[in-house]
């Protein structure tokens, strides 16, 4: 047999079996994830509600979902296991530590040489009837060019 047939066949194996590992180690993490949680863990669910666990049992969890209001889940509805401060600065709705760097509105910030408003300016001196007898003496009535 020719190698040039049997190489599509080889290359649809070798793609099915790394797309089948990564699918196998990222049900792992998931695993060792709801594994890691505890009482006392936040926790958000695959419906973003964000919750403490209360109880750990095998497949499911007992979450505080509101002081005093308690919710049985199962552990796939599990989402993320969050950490202390994590858990605590979303739930008490402070604003997230933004890192993001800042992106300037025009492009003169960040050559240094100043900012938009030292540059030269275009003033319009109010006289608009030059652009309105330019219109009418085009003969066209201005976007397809028809009269």
């Amino acid at each position: 047999m020719d190698i040039a047939i049997l190489f599509p066949f080889l290359l649809l194996i070798g793609v099915m079996f790394l797309m089948s590992r990564s699918a196998k180690n990222r049900q792992r993490q998931v695993m060792e994830m709801r594994e890691a949680m505890q009482p006392g863990t936040g926790v958000r669910t695959i419906g973003g509600l964000y919750a403490l666990v209360k109880e750990v049992r095998e497949d499911t969890v007992l979450l505080e979902v509101a002081p005093g209001v308690h919710a049985v889940y199962a552990k796939n509805a599990i989402g993320a296991v969050l950490e202390g401060d994590e858990y605590h600065r979303i739930v008490s709705g402070e604003p997230a530590e933004d890192d993001t760097p800042v992106v300037p509105d025009d492009a003169s910030s960040l050559t240094g040489e100043g900012t938009a408003q030292d540059g030269p300016r275009l003033e319009k001196d109010g006289d608009d009837s030059t652009d309105e007898a330019d219109e009418r003496d085009s003969g066209t009535d201005g976007e397809n060019g028809s009269k």
